[in-house]
């Protein structure tokens, strides 16, 4: 019996996180990337739904880098079974040993924090997604390999990686099964990245998987003295200001540019000498990871960088309360979409100070909280509080670790000729529909799909891939912003625009207006279910 190789796309697919792709030939069966789901509540509750596979009868996986949309999932992966190697480059298994136990910490943190919520009295525990210690039980299965050099990660398949360009690290996984070529781009980094040479890789592919995470957006290109030099500028004028300049930022890769950048700004008197704290355990973690590292990174005077006098590492949950009495300080804080981790905390205490400054300096997906301060709102709901914004919001677009949709297009005229299928994955519609009709000119020979998660499509060598199952129905309503959204939207505003009708008694009407459409929707919802409606 000929054995077909078939890709299934769980994750990444119309959206830009949950990267995992799940190659199957005959049998043997290979992930690529198993990560979380980021974004709106709906979303990321695709993160607890059942697993489209058994993890008993997965062989092995490639992982493409460290970052949690893309290896957030291997804790409950090998929770629930699965027992072959992950298989990475040496700085990607050293940065997962924090990575993932991390990850559990804030499961069984966050879990814990929603079990005790006033309005969850009385109902059934949440269980965490998985622990620290499943964390640390799926680093324990890594196995390095260099970049460029030929492995079998499992019977039937090879594979090498190649350098991403995108954080210490990552990389494209090239793969051949049953005579196909396949490329896996992982995340793309742009030119002129620091610490990291610009992207490589092959040319000549069957079937291509491309990002398209900044399809839909060009930027100017930024050397690293310009980009300092606007760093500089947004510090100065926040610190003018008064208050504290406050960074959302991932704790793997950006915070490590961000300090070289700022130490390199103190260091020439360029910005005033303000106290830097990073308040991530996790970013203290992944900063001596690239310490260990810093012989391999560009752009960067040595493992001092990371060390200078007005840095300040914050650790323990005291130290970081603290810092709410500080005032003209710069806090970096993860996590980078502020939907979780102390980044939360230092929001709340300084949303609403006019003289603070939150700048943002990566991609905010939709339905996240910093997609919500990052479009306007002026107020939002954290941890179950309103609190306004009045802070001044700025953004740095020059920090962004993914290749812009000029740099993208560039990649893939680079791994032409493409005979089958250019697949394009990690992207919002936006950007998707945008890349299709770019790229039809740069792989005139590739037929170019948008995959829907849960399509499972056969490979085979020099033509079009088939579409052999279509997508879950039942994930298209989790993609970009959610009812949760609209509701925090709602509820946020509420009260001010009941102060703006003129008398209780009108206000006391418009509320019980509101509530007559809820118990009305509610009857007629449990009419059709064959119910009738409760009484009071």
């Amino acid at each position: 019996m000929t054995r077909k190789l078939t890709l299934t796309f769980n994750g990444a697919a119309r959206t830009v996180t949950g990267s995992c792709h799940l190659f199957d030939l005959g049998g043997r069966r290979l992930l690529v990337d198993c990560g979380l789901f980021q974004g709106s509540r709906t979303l990321e509750g695709l993160n607890a739904a059942p697993l489209p596979f058994k993890p008993k009868e997965i062989d092995a996986v490639i992982l493409t880098h460290a970052h949690i949309d893309h290896s957030g999932l291997l804790p409950r992966l090998v929770a629930e079974g699965f027992t072959g190697p992950i298989w990475c480059t040496g700085p990607t298994a050293d940065l997962l040993e924090f990575m993932l136990a991390d990850a559990g910490r804030i499961q069984e943190a966050d879990t814990a924090r929603r079990n005790h919520r006033r309005d969850r009295a009385g109902e059934t525990p949440f269980q965490p997604l998985y622990t620290e210690a499943d964390g640390l039980a799926a680093w324990s299965q890594c196995r390095a390999v260099e970049l460029e050099t030929p492995f079998s990660p499992a019977p039937g398949f090879k594979a090498r990686l190649w350098n991403a360009g995108h954080i210490l690290g990552s990389a494209s996984v090239e793969l051949e099964a049953d005579g196909v070529r396949v490329l896996c781009s992982g995340d793309i980094g742009p030119e002129n990245k620091a610490f990291h040479a610009d992207p490589e890789g092959p040319s000549g592919f069957d079937h291509v998987l491309c990002e398209s995470t900044y399809g839909d957006r060009r930027r100017e290109p930024v050397t690293i003295q310009a980009r300092r030099h606007l760093l500089a500028a947004e510090i100065r004028a926040a610190l003018d200001r008064g208050g504290n300049l406050v960074i959302p930022t991932f704790a793997l890769e950006r915070t490590q540019e961000l300090l070289a950048d700022i130490v390199a700004l103190l260091r020439e008197g360029a910005i005033p000498r303000a106290p830097v704290f990073i308040d991530s355990p996790l970013a203290s973690q992944a900063t001596d990871v690239f310490r260990r590292h810093a012989a391999e990174l560009e752009d960067i005077a040595g493992p001092s960088t990371f060390d200078d006098p007005q840095l300040h590492y914050v650790e323990s949950v005291a130290e970081s309360i603290r810092l709410n009495s500080v005032k003209g300080a710069i806090i970096m804080a993860a996590s980078g979409m502020c939907e979780a981790g102390r980044i939360r905390h230092h929001l709340m205490h300084n949303l609403y100070r006019r003289e603070a400054t939150i700048m943002f300096v990566g991609f905010q997906a939709a339905g996240t909280l910093g997609r919500v301060i990052l479009d306007g709102a002026s107020r939002v709901r954290i941890s179950g509080q309103d609190v306004m914004v009045r802070a001044a919001v700025r953004r740095i677009d020059s920090y962004s670790a993914h290749a812009d949709q000029g740099e993208l297009l560039d990649w893939i005229t680079a791994r032409a000729p493409v005979h089958g299928t250019l697949f394009l994955v990690h992207g919002e519609d936006s950007a998707l529909t945008t890349m299709r009709e770019l790229a039809a000119t740069r792989v005139p020979d590739a037929r170019i799909c948008i995959p829907e998660i849960g399509e499972r499509w056969e490979l085979s060598a020099g033509v079009p891939a088939c579409r052999l199952e279509t997508g879950r129905e039942d994930v298209v309503h989790a993609l970009g912003q959610d009812w949760q959204n609209h509701y925090a939207h709602l509820v946020t505003g509420l009260r001010k625009d009941l102060a703006r009708i003129e008398s209780e008694a009108a206000r006391e009407e418009a509320i019980a207006a509101m509530r007559k459409v809820l118990d009305e929707y509610a009857a007629h919802h449990e009419a059709k279910l064959g119910k009738q409606p409760a009484t009071s």
